[in-house]
């Protein structure tokens, strides 16, 4: 693998870190200055990935119920709407993001920047209308990350961030990191943590490890395939599939089928801007993107399959 070649490619994304490890190993490590390798950022939608991890980790637990148990069980009012279809939301539905919200994400009137301006985001998002009946359609929605992280307040009896401390960061060796949080003090589901670069990667590498750190079963290994396998076809311009808070993918579109290469299944956590983790273990790589671009730029999107892909693939 030639790095410098790779090092060119790179350089138009003007990319704040990027990490490749393979086997462990880190075979690619580049920021665009020293110091930003110990700084922490935000890692904007990521965040729904890791609470995904703190999801299985409670379900592993025996803290939280089985995918399948209605959300109203935490939030009574979902079985008292008017809207009688709300009864039937479940936490998986909350996690692959099909629970039927009209929801729009980024504008308007049931938007999470609407939501962030309330003082109770969690009732703002229980109070919104379905537009479609639970389970048939994915909408992205960080409103419903938002019930997820009450949820696990409600399950866990302490903080969202307190419990990724005790059982996923501190056993990761993550040290330093910053998460906002709610009017109610509930921390952001969908978006508002912030990590360093390498703390990403080591969070990618223990979902290629299955679940596993040292000789630690952090995340059952059954948990970790189920929550990152596709569960519902999204649709364009949003390209793969989604599982439990995680994108599924196939790189590339099409693969000729006199060639010896297999495609590269992969899935990966993706926050706006160009935060990305992505997990290919037929590989055993990782790959970590991180960039700081405040415009709407479509070159953060397009790193990964346009550069990184074939480059693993050499």
């Amino acid at each position: 693998m030639n790095f410098s070649n790779l090092a060119e490619k790179l350089e138009p994304a003007n990319l704040v870190s990027c990490l490749i490890s393979q086997g462990g190993l880190m075979i690619y490590e580049h920021y665009r200055d020293p110091y930003l390798a110990d700084t922490v950022a935000k890692i904007n939608s990521c965040t729904k990935s890791v609470l995904s991890a703190i999801y299985c980790i409670a379900m592993d637990q025996g803290l939280l119920p089985a995918p399948e148990t209605p959300a109203s069980v935490f939030f009574p009012q979902l079985a008292n709407d008017k809207e009688s279809q709300k009864c039937e939301i479940s936490l998986l539905h909350l996690l692959t993001m099909t629970a039927g919200f009209n929801w729009t994400e980024f504008g308007g009137q049931n938007s999470f920047p609407h939501m962030t301006r309330t003082p109770n985001w969690v009732d703002f998002v229980l109070d919104q209308p379905l537009s479609d009946m639970p389970g048939t359609r994915m909408t992205y929605n960080s409103g419903g990350s938002q019930l997820l992280s009450a949820i696990l307040v409600q399950a866990t009896g302490m903080s969202v961030a307190r419990f990724a401390e005790i059982h996923l960061f501190e056993p990761l060796g993550i040290e330093t990191y910053a998460w906002e949080q709610d009017p109610q003090g509930i921390h952001t589901g969908g978006f508002g943590l912030s990590l360093r670069p390498m703390d990403m990667l080591k969070f990618g590498q223990l979902y290629l490890q299955r679940g596993k750190w040292g000789n630690t079963q952090l995340i059952s290994q059954e948990l970790v395939t189920l929550s990152t396998k596709p569960a519902i076809h999204v649709e364009a311009p949003r390209r793969g599939s989604y599982g439990w808070h995680w994108w599924t993918d196939t790189y590339p579109d099409n693969i000729d089928f006199e060639s010896s290469r297999r495609p590269l299944n992969y899935f990966n956590a993706y926050g706006f801007g160009g935060q990305c983790i992505y997990i290919l273990p037929s590989i055993e790589s990782v790959v970590v993107l991180t960039n700081d671009q405040r415009k709407k730029s479509k070159i953060p999107l397009q790193v990964f399959r346009n550069t990184i892909a074939p480059y693993l693939m050499e």
